[in-house]
C-alpha cells in the first residue's frame, strides 16, 4: 500500500461523535464513502487520499452510522439528516466551497443534495462514482442487502463489489472489512437504515429533479460493476444540465480501490477543467 499521510480527527457535531480523515492543503476536496456494511472513510479512500493531497485539502468523513462516527439512524429523513450533519461538519472545518466525490451511497447522497430545492452542501463540482441511477436486482445486490454478520457474508459483499476476484480471496482484506462491520453499533446502524414499514413505497432516485442541479457533475461507471447495468452512467449524465459520463475499464463498484491512479486522474482533470471554465467566465 502507498505511504498514507493523513490525520485522524474526531469532533462533536450537533452532539454526535464525528470522525474524519484530513490530509494536504489547497482547494478543499470532500470524499464520501459508500453505504455497504463495514464501510468507512479509510476503507473507501485509503488508496487515493495521499494522491489527492498532493494538491488539495482532502477531508474524508465517516458518515453517521459508519466507521468511527456515531451509530445513530433517523427513520424519517435519514439521507437529509446525514447531509445536514455533513454540511455542519464542513462549516465547522471552515469549508465554504468544495469539490465533492462520493462512492456508491456517497455519490447518491451528493446527487440528492444537488437536486434538492435547497442544497445544504457547499458543492462546487460533483463526482459520483458508481452512485445514483440504476441498480441491478441480482445475487450481488442481495449479498449487500442481506448481510448476516459472518465472515463468509462479508466475503460475498467483497465479491460483489470488485471485478478482481483476488479481493474476496484475500482473508486479511475480508477480515478487515468484517471487523469494521462488527464495531459496536455498526451492523445495527446500517441494517436499521434499510428498514421499511409494510407497504412503504420509496421515492427512489427517479424522484430527483436533475434539472435543478446547477453544478458540473462527472458520473463514473465501473466497467465490470456487478451492481449496476452497463451504460447506466451515460443515461444518468444525459439527464443532467452539465453532466459527463466516463467508464473505468476493469473496475467494479469501487474504482478508487481497484484503479486508484486512473480515478484520481479523471477527477482532477474534470475538476480542473470545470474550475478553469468558471474562472474564464
Amino acid at each position: 500500500m502507498a505511504d498514507v499521510r493523513w490525520s485522524e480527527n474526531t469532533v462533536s457535531i450537533n452532539g454526535l461523535r464525528t470522525r474524519y480523515l484530513e490530509a494536504g492543503s489547497g482547494p478543499p476536496l470532500v470524499l464520501l464513502h459508500g453505504g455497504e456494511f463495514g464501510g468507512s472513510s479509510e476503507i473507501a479512500w485509503e488508496r487515493v487520499i495521499h494522491l489527492f493531497a498532493e494538491t488539495r485539502r482532502v477531508i474524508a468523513p465517516d458518515i453517521l452510522g459508519f466507521g468511527g462516527s456515531a451509530k445513530v439512524v433517523d427513520f424519517v429523513d435519514g439521507r437529509g439528516w446525514r447531509l445536514r450533519h455533513l454540511a455542519d461538519l464542513c462549516a465547522h472545518l471552515g469549508v465554504e466551497s468544495a469539490d465533492f466525490v462520493g462512492n456508491s451511497m456517497g455519490g447518491a447522497m451528493l446527487l440528492a443534495d444537488a437536486a434538492a430545492p435547497e442544497s445544504v452542501l457547499p458543492i462546487r463540482t460533483l463526482v459520483t462514482i458508481c452512485g445514483g441511477g440504476e441498480l441491478e436486482d441480482n445475487e450481488h445486490m442481495a449479498a449487500l442487502m442481506d448481510y448476516d454478520a459472518t465472515v463468509e457474508g462479508m466475503r460475498a459483499i467483497v465479491a460483489a463489489m470488485f471485478a478482481d476476484p483476488s479481493y474476496a480471496a484475500d482473508d486479511a482484506y475480508v477480515g478487515r472489512r468484517y471487523n469494521s462491520s462488527m464495531l459496536p453499533g455498526a451492523w445495527e446502524a446500517v441494517a436499521a437504515a434499510r428498514f421499511r414499514r409494510p407497504g412503504h413505497q420509496s421515492s427512489g432516485q427517479g424522484a430527483l429533479d436533475y434539472a435543478r442541479i446547477a453544478v458540473p457533475v462527472l458520473v463514473v461507471e465501473g466497467g465490470v460493476d456487478k451492481l449496476k447495468p452497463a451504460g447506466w452512467a451515460g443515461r444518468l449524465a444525459a439527464q443532467l444540465p452539465d453532466g459527463k459520463a466516463v467508464v473505468v475499464e476493469g473496475s467494479g463498484h469501487c474504482p478508487q480501490i481497484e484503479r486508484p491512479h486512473d480515478l484520481v486522474r479523471l477527477v482532477e482533470d474534470f475538476v480542473d477543467e470545470k474550475v478553469d471554465c468558471v474562472e474564464r467566465d
